[in-house]
């Protein structure tokens, strides 16, 4: 094999390995079901919204509301260059560019707002993929000039000037792919930097123009590789034919191996898609499982409080079999009926009996067990989403093939009946 076939070779494996990246995340773009900020729980989630906050930015030079900005300024110019060549004669060149003279970027915290609430955002380590807000080139007798620039100028300025910024709007639509996890402050989801995770991105495109950015780059880097394994063979052919001559053949030989590595790297990639989607799924009714262990462990608890109060009334003899049959109702960790909430009941008995607002331990227990309830709801929104996600990924053609070979069969969905989700509370900027 001649060094033109192999230099080709090397440059198509690194095309196929740079396409098959963007066909990893235009899979995750394309698969992922988008969720409801309220029903977001742990692990990677797709949301679509607007961007909102409750202490908006403002940009630096568009003095624009935003959740955050980007900008820069940068200043023109050009100088004449005279070097002695070789033999003593001067010779004289011109150069002209631009150079970054101030740039900034500031971002904080902020919300995703759709039709059922918000969720908080962390933009930190995302792939930003924002819109730009302004663009001017000016001279310097322009106010801006000096006013949003530094006063001092370069060497060999030609004393003008180009300031561009680039922001996420307040209200502007969103498209956001990241790792949820729990909040530390209040029972909510929040999207963060997780090093585990496969995709972090905020875009102001769409989920359809992220899809086709992704789709035309994958395509783009196979052709290239192509190209390169097929020039190399061709000047192979046409500079070592004295030597060593290529036979089409070898050509269909070289070529056929490009398109089998191609069909494999996709089996491949289908093949991990199924394998961590199923994982998440187990994940998903790992998480459902933990909240259903933590409601019982507090049942017992609330139950000998309210026992205190309940000697000689009816009502609260009530509850406490309620809440006894709750405790005995499914085993954690086995899918069974449907919870029935009985928060509403625990607070009208409160009402009730004023003394039980006395008791510190029954209200801390209720607030926990009022936690524990919208823990559970949000775990399972997850789970039967991501459920039925995989189970569609199972009877779609080409991946239903790899699937029955790989023998993976489809989820159960659970129900969830009769669960609080209390809105998280923000008051964001009009």
């Amino acid at each position: 094999m001649n060094i033109s076939v192999i230099i080709g070779a090397v440059i198509a494996l690194a095309c196929l390995f740079a396409a098959f990246r963007f066909l990893r995340k235009k899979r995750l773009v394309d698969d992922m079901p988008t969720s409801k900020t309220l029903g977001v729980f742990i692990g990677l989630a797709e949301l679509k919204g607007t961007a909102e906050s409750d202490k908006p930015l403002t940009s630096y030079l568009a003095g624009m509301p935003c959740v955050l900005y980007t900008w820069k300024i940068e200043e023109h110019w050009s100088r004449t260059v005279t070097s002695i060549g070789a033999k003593g004669v001067p010779t004289t060149r011109h150069e002209s560019g631009w150079t970054v003279v101030a740039k900034d970027q500031q971002k904080a915290p902020f919300y995703l707002k759709d039709d059922t609430g918000v969720i908080r955002i962390i933009p930190d380590g995302a792939e930003i993929q924002d819109k730009q807000i302004f663009n001017k080139t000016c001279r310097f007798s322009d106010p801006l000039y000096f006013a949003k620039g530094p006063l001092k100028e370069i060497a060999d300025s030609d004393h003008e000037r180009r300031f561009t910024e680039t922001a996420i709007p307040l209200h502007a639509n969103l498209y956001i792919m990241g790792q949820a996890r729990q909040r530390e402050d209040i029972v909510a989801a929040e999207i963060a930097k997780d090093k585990n995770c496969p995709m972090f991105l905020v875009s102001t495109r769409t989920e359809k123009q992220i899809s086709s950015g992704l789709g035309f780059w994958f395509w783009g880097w196979l052709v290239i590789g192509l190209l390169a394994i097929v020039g190399g063979v061709w000047l192979g052919n046409i500079v070592f034919r004295p030597f060593q001559p290529l036979s089409g053949l070898s050509f269909l030989i070289t070529v056929g191996g490009y398109l089998l590595i191609i069909v494999l790297g996709w089996m491949w990639l289908v093949y991990n898609s199924l394998i961590n989607l199923r994982q998440r799924v187990q994940q998903g009714w790992f998480e459902v499982d933990i909240e259903l262990k933590r409601r019982n462990d507090l049942i017992p608890n609330l139950v000998q409080v309210v026992e205190g109060y309940s000697a000689h009334e009816s009502t609260l003899q009530e509850l406490v079999a309620n809440l006894r049959q709750q405790l005995t109702a499914t085993p954690p960790g086995v899918a069974g009926p449907d919870y029935a909430g009985f928060m509403p009941t625990l607070r009208a008995a409160v009402e009730s009996y004023p003394d039980l607002k006395a008791s510190d331990l029954f209200l801390k227990l209720q607030d926990e067990l009022s936690g524990t309830e919208q823990r559970i709801a949000l775990a399972r929104d997850y789970f039967n989403q991501i459920v039925t996600f995989y189970n569609t990924r199972l009877e779609i053609i080409p991946d239903t093939l790899l699937a029955k070979v790989m023998r993976l069969k489809p989820q159960t969905v659970t129900g969830a009946a009769g669960f609080e989700r209390a809105p998280v509370k923000v008051v964001l900027a009009s």
